[in-house]
């Protein structure tokens, strides 16, 4: 299993950290870890992937899941 701090998944998914952080507040980014205070939180890249595609589109009309 392989782990990643905020800043690395923003990058997978091609956004900010502080919208990766806004997901997180909210419920409605992908899973994440928390292993202790100190360490902060981290990301299963698989859990990154599934978040992904789910949100596969396949017209403009249908509704953007965030």
């Amino acid at each position: 299993m392989c782990l990643i701090d905020t800043k690395q998944a923003a990058q997978r998914l091609g956004v900010s950290p502080r919208t990766v952080e806004n997901w997180r507040v909210r419920g409605d980014g992908p899973p994440f870890l928390r292993l202790s205070r100190t360490k902060g939180v981290r990301y299963r890249l698989e859990d990154l992937e599934r978040f992904v595609a789910e949100r596969v589109a396949h017209s403009t009309s249908e509704e953007a899941r965030s």
